[in-house]
């Protein structure tokens, strides 16, 4: 399914689901970080997704992360929370979501790097090569919010 980002556009469609998600900043030994190419949007994005019922958000952004890079992680703290209402998410299917993300920073565990149905590919950033890489602002915000260091509590 096809996926338009839209942030503070006041050509944007309104929203009409709200829905929990968690993103993972996974950083591994060597300081690099994480990164899969969307297959909705072909973007490079962080790993994530919506939160399932009878989950936590942290138990969320380990299985967006298992699922979508093949790699067990361990959230080991809070890069900050992203609920911006200007920012929303159109669906081919009608769907127009408003942000609600958790953004975790995780370590790697164990697993193999994979692509998944959601991804045609999955790689480690050295956290300068991120820079000229295609992404939507809010996931250009949270590496950015990491990579400064300074994780604020809400965005």
């Amino acid at each position: 399914m096809g996926r338009r980002d839209y942030e503070d556009d006041p050509d944007a469609p309104e929203a009409n689901s709200l829905v929990p998600a968690a993103s993972v900043v996974v950083v591994d030994d060597a300081g690099r970080v994480l990164l899969q190419r969307r297959t909705d949007n072909s973007m490079w994005a962080l790993p994530g997704g919506r939160m399932e019922l009878g989950e936590s958000l942290p138990h969320c952004a380990i299985r967006e992360t298992r699922e979508e890079t093949g790699l067990d992680v361990e959230v080991i703290g809070l890069v900050g929370t992203y609920t911006n209402p200007g920012h929303v998410f159109a669906y081919d299917d009608g769907e127009v979501r408003q942000e609600f993300s958790i953004c975790f920073l995780a370590r790697p565990t164990g697993g193999e790097l994979a692509v998944s149905d959601e991804s045609t590919d999955v790689r480690w950033f050295a956290p300068g090569d991120t820079d000229d890489l295609p992404m939507v602002a809010s996931i250009r915000k949270r590496l950015d919010d990491w990579r400064s260091g300074e994780y604020p509590a809400f965005r």
